[in-house]
């Protein structure tokens, strides 16, 4: 087990929540208005997808450092940011279940020029990182895992099949009740992410609040909430064979430090990093470390070959 204990100089990063590179972009995927950033140039394509309630802001501290050695795509997950939020349909092809959110993954990649990609994702966005590599192996050339939800939370949530008609056919009221709840809670739980929660500057919270808080957004997120379902995943990936990297902050209280021990044990090929003074958002709470386990991953297993 390899624990870093590198410390982050003060004020490497800024930790205002602005673009500093890149304009806001746009791209149709899957019936999405996908809102996204990329940047970089070279091998690979690095896509990092991000947790809950939060959106692309949260790879602000990591994005245009990560930049400068290879392609980094950033995108807000459907129900999050900026990316339209259109009611699920049949007819066009909308729906929020993580299956269909691993299947914009690999469109998208596609639709930007790109056969394969690094997958980095944070606690659902690494829910949704493993179970795209499991269903596209041929596009996934290695997983970064941070803080990932495979053993609990949204991996195994379930709305049982009996409730759905009747939770469905009253989404107003349910929809309504999560607006009030979200938002009575919002800043709290976004802090509770954090192991310092003074690190959190309060224009970031809030900026973070007006990614989530757009449109009809209490509407999507029950939709996605409607989709949940228990994905088996810490049964399917005993077969995978993909490098992989596990990343825990030492005092994540989100997805216990515990749970990616062990995913680190229980996936084949995979590497663990603990971080230290850190919760449950590295990339946020300790950049400068997060980016060097990512890069030392990369570099390690050469994964440098042309992906487009």
């Amino acid at each position: 087990m390899l624990e870093k204990t590198k410390l982050i100089a003060p004020g490497t990063y800024s930790n205002n929540g602005r673009q500093t590179s890149s304009h806001r972009r746009f791209i149709e995927v899957n019936g999405f208005n996908v809102h996204y950033r990329m940047a970089g140039s070279g091998n690979p394509l690095v896509v990092l997808l991000h947790g809950s309630f939060l959106s692309l802001r949260s790879w602000r501290l990591v994005f245009d450092e990560l930049a400068k050695t290879t392609t980094v795509l950033a995108f807000d997950r459907p129900a999050f940011g900026f990316t339209s939020r259109p009611l699920p349909s049949k007819a066009t092809g909308v729906s929020y279940t993580p299956e269909a959110q691993s299947d914009l993954v690999i469109a998208l990649i596609k639709k930007l020029g790109f056969s394969k990609a690094v997958l980095v994702g944070n606690s659902t966005g690494g829910t949704l990182a493993l179970l795209t590599a499991l269903r596209y192996p041929q596009h996934v050339e290695g997983l970064v895992l941070a803080g990932a939800m495979i053993y609990s939370g949204y991996a195994t949530s379930e709305v049982p099949a009996f409730m759905k008609p009747v939770m469905k056919s009253m989404t107003p009221l349910f929809s309504r009740l999560m607006k009030f709840l979200i938002t009575r809670l919002y800043d709290r739980n976004i802090r509770g992410f954090w192991y310092k929660q003074e690190r959190l500057d309060d224009d970031v919270l809030t900026a973070f609040r007006k990614d989530l808080m757009t449109g009809d957004w209490s509407r999507a997120f029950w939709e996605l909430f409607l989709e949940t379902h228990h994905l088996h995943l810490e049964r399917q990936m005993k077969t995978m064979s993909l490098p992989s990297l596990v990343i825990t902050g030492k005092h994540d209280l989100t997805v216990k430090t515990e749970e990616s021990i062990r995913l680190a044990h229980e996936l084949p090929c995979a590497e663990l990093v603990i971080i230290p003074d850190c919760g449950h958002l590295p990339h946020e709470e300790q950049p400068e470390l997060f980016i060097d386990a990512v890069r030392g991953f990369i570099t390690s297993n050469r994964i440098s070959r042309s992906n487009r």
